[in-house]
């Protein structure tokens, strides 16, 4: 259903049914692991996938990042230069 190292891979599913009775499989809500990382400050036209590159080389491990800030919208994280965010590291 979702690519080996998408953040969604092992995430149980349920199925259930919707408010017009159709049966759906759905993502159980995915608990965040607590994450440290390194406070770097933002600067103009840095993007998560950068970042995960530099960490550990393969910058479709973005969501690494997001999920160290608890950000639901990973964008939004470096959208202002000059804000603070963590990176983790490896």
């Amino acid at each position: 259903m979702f690519l080996a190292n998408s953040r969604y891979a092992k995430v149980a599913t349920v199925e259930t049914a919707t408010s017009t009775g159709e049966q759906v499989v759905a993502l159980k809500l995915r608990r965040l692991t607590p994450a440290t990382g390194e406070p770097q400050v933002v600067q103009s036209g840095d993007r998560l996938d950068l970042y995960a590159h530099a960490i550990n080389g393969d910058a479709t491990q973005f969501w690494h990042v997001a999920d160290a800030n608890s950000a639901l919208d990973g964008r939004t994280l470096v959208e202002q230069p000059g804000d603070t965010l963590d990176v983790p590291r490896g």
